[in-house]
């Protein structure tokens, strides 16, 4: 299995909350996976993917999976406040 990792210097400014629009990459080889807009509630991540439910699921810091269901992730950027995020998450079903 594959594991993603966010640069330090990002995973550091989004817990401070300072993270303005932009891109954060999250890389394990090979072309992206998934492409979106993430609103930051969760705090860093280090994977996901959109599942066959429709819904983003991600990763946290100890690799357990969550659905979300309050739509945090989305496929448009959502305005000023989102922040593009892609990989190369592995598509699962729980």
């Amino acid at each position: 299995m594959k594991r993603t990792i966010l640069p330090p210097l990002c995973a550091a400014l989004l817990l401070a909350g300072c993270a303005g629009p932009g891109e954060i990459g999250m890389t394990a080889g090979g072309p992206a996976y998934y492409d979106g807009y993430y609103d930051g509630f969760y705090g860093p991540f280090t994977d996901g993917y959109w599942g066959d439910d429709g819904f983003f699921w991600y990763a946290d810091g100890t690799h357990n999976w969550h659905r979300d269901d309050a739509r945090h992730f989305r496929h448009d950027s959502g305005g000023s406040s989102w922040t593009h995020v892609h990989g190369s998450g592995v598509h699962r079903e729980h």
